[in-house]
């Protein structure tokens, strides 16, 4: 798998289910994440969310069902081979090397090849300026948001064609979410297919073309994230934001 076609949705879920150890998590999951846009999976804790990406990213295996990516069947494709083709998973917890400076983490990111080091470093702190002015700080000694600029910065090196989010205001005050979200419907722009993971609704929402609400692995709603969405949303507990 090289490459991803525009031609289908970028990343499609049939029927999938997945599981643990003889649990099954997810029971029959349906979901399209077209070029261009931003699809929000909500739920509660628990409700399989995770492991949705975990299976899009080739991290996890699923029972049946299957996992197209450009209309390309993903059946058996690893993680590795999912990443050269385009698709970018930034875990909840953001998974950025913390003894690393924020250069060293950037660098990291063209082992691959597709960008230079000065090229990366110019796009992050382009569109990051506060990473340029830390660029030789340890990441573990940034702010909460700086850290999820630099793993969202680090995943736009490889120049993904599907971008996975999972949590991404976890820890994070108001402001600093709605600014990354802000980047994220900027990416999704540039023709970035991006699927988020969110247990909190509101911020993701505004800056969302379709969502979903995922409840004991199931689909229980899809739609547009309209004002009727939120009254919808109400009967799933997925709680507010503090």
């Amino acid at each position: 798998m090289t490459g991803l076609s525009t031609d289908e949705p970028l990343l499609e879920l049939r029927d999938v289910h997945a599981g643990y150890g003889g649990i099954t998590v997810l029971h029959g999951v349906d979901l399209k994440v077209a070029a261009g846009q931003v699809v929000a999976l909500l739920g509660p804790n628990g409700a399989g969310k995770t492991t949705t990406l975990k299976l899009a990213a080739g991290a996890h295996a699923a029972s049946s069902g299957r996992v197209f990516l450009g209309g390309r069947d993903a059946a058996g494709a690893r993680a590795g081979q999912l990443a050269r083709a385009g698709v970018c998973l930034i875990p909840e917890g953001r998974g950025i090397f913390p003894n690393l400076s924020v250069r060293e983490n950037l660098l990291m990111m063209t082992f691959a090849g597709r960008r230079a080091q000065a090229e990366v470093e110019e796009h992050t702190y382009s569109r990051f300026p506060v990473l340029g002015t830390r660029r030789a700080q340890p990441a573990g000694t940034l702010s909460g948001g700086e850290q999820q600029m630099l793993a969202l910065a680090r995943g736009l090196a490889t120049d993904p064609a599907v971008l996975l989010l999972d949590e991404l205001s976890m820890g994070l005050a108001p402001l600093v979410v709605a600014e990354l979200y802000a980047l994220v419907a900027e990416i999704a722009r540039g023709g970035v297919a991006v699927l988020v993971v969110e247990q909190f609704a509101t911020a993701v929402l505004k800056i969302a073309d379709h969502a979903a609400v995922l409840v004991r692995g199931r689909i229980q709603w899809q739609g547009t994230p309209d004002h009727a969405l939120h009254a919808e949303l109400s009967s799933y507990y997925l709680g507010t934001p503090s």
